[in-house]
């Protein structure tokens, strides 16, 4: 593994006490052809939209935004100071702005155990299940809520950039062990998620105990579809990376890893948007909306290539892919299996 890999994941370095952060980098824009969008795409984001929770439905249609703006307008001038950042922090010639980078622990080492009130912590937690599908999403994405290596809430960081305010340009950032997920993309227009989205968890990538385990066996469940010739476009020898490079987005015309979706069967078609349920299951509906707008706008899911990835080189054995890889036109979702879960995600229509 790469020196940056081992400097990002504790586990993976446990000697590094602070957590370095992986850039997203100078992504590759260019024009795009756009083709008709296929009508599966429609399909998945009818049946991926999770079933909206009354509590949801009281807060107006944006809920998790309306909570952080609640979070905002009760913190004090010392807690800004500590938790509320410009825009375009950390940006610069060749620099991506920090709200926008990944991170494995709490930002700048501000845990909100310090900072934020009991009552306020209640508050981030609601901003979290708000931009959650249901209660089974809060609970993958906080890892049965214990927030991974991390242990608590109280040892993630909350920050805040721009000017929190209705009609005005902010973000929400929420940092912790194998977690970085956005609230509100105003700030990051075109962005799914509001912004690059980085989650894992410490149980092997192929253990039932790993919250995103159904991910993996869906995945896996195409590659058992495949035939021989099949298999040889998918299967790629070497490793996909966990640094800012692994998130770029490559030219229009540049040739893209694995197996095209328009490569496969209805049969194994259908595999696919199977997969694009499980991946987008944990996520609120307006970010899975969004997420299938993009893939739509960027050509369908037929521009879309699925990957499996041998770290070590050589033929992959069984089951026991280090990496498999969903990649096309303004996405890519990089999910690393072993040692233990990490998956990166970067989705735009900005290409």
């Amino acid at each position: 593994m790469s020196e940056d890999l081992k400097s990002f994941c504790p586990e993976c370095a446990p000697e590094v006490e602070q957590p370095e952060v992986i850039d997203r980098r100078n992504f590759i824009r260019v024009l795009g052809e756009r083709t008709a969008a296929l009508v599966a795409v429609g399909t998945v984001a009818a049946t991926v939209a999770p079933r909206v929770r009354a509590d949801v439905k009281e807060a107006g249609g944006k809920p998790g935004e309306a909570l952080a703006l609640e979070l905002f307008s009760g913190l004090s001038d010392e807690q800004k100071k500590q938790v509320l950042l410009p825009l375009d922090h950390g940006a610069g010639e060749g620099k991506v702005p920090t709200r926008l980078k990944f991170y494995n622990g709490a930002l700048m080492g501000k845990k909100l155990g310090g900072i934020y009130t009991k009552p306020q912590q209640e508050l981030i937690e609601r901003v979290l299940k708000a931009i959650a599908s249901d209660d089974e999403g809060f609970k993958q994405m906080t890892r049965n809520g214990t927030y991974d290596a991390s242990g608590s809430l109280q040892n993630c960081g909350v920050h805040f950039f721009g000017e929190p305010g209705e009609g005005k340009k902010w973000s929400w950032l929420f940092t912790g062990h194998h977690l970085t997920v956005h609230c509100n993309g105003s700030a990051e227009e075109g962005s799914a998620f509001g912004g690059p989205m980085y989650y894992g968890h410490t149980p092997n990538g192929y253990s039932e105990k790993n919250c995103f385990y159904p991910q993996t066996k869906s995945v896996l469940s195409i590659y058992d579809a495949l035939d021989g010739e099949q298999r040889k476009k998918a299967v790629v020898v070497g490793s996909p990376g966990e640094h800012e490079a692994s998130v770029k987005f490559r030219a229009k015309d540049q040739a893209k890893p694995g197996i095209g979706f328009a490569d496969l069967s209805k049969d194994q078609f259908k595999l696919v948007e199977t997969v694009m349920r499980d991946i987008l299951k944990p996520y609120r509906k307006a970010d899975v909306d969004e997420v299938m707008e993009i893939v739509k706008k960027n050509g369908g899911l037929e521009k879309i290539h699925l990957a499996f990835y041998k770290d070590k080189g050589g033929e992959a054995q069984g089951s026991n892919w280090d990496f498999w890889r969903l990649e096309g036109p303004g996405f890519v979702w990089n999910y690393r299996v072993l040692p233990h879960v990490h998956t990166y995600v970067n989705i735009s229509s900005k290409i």
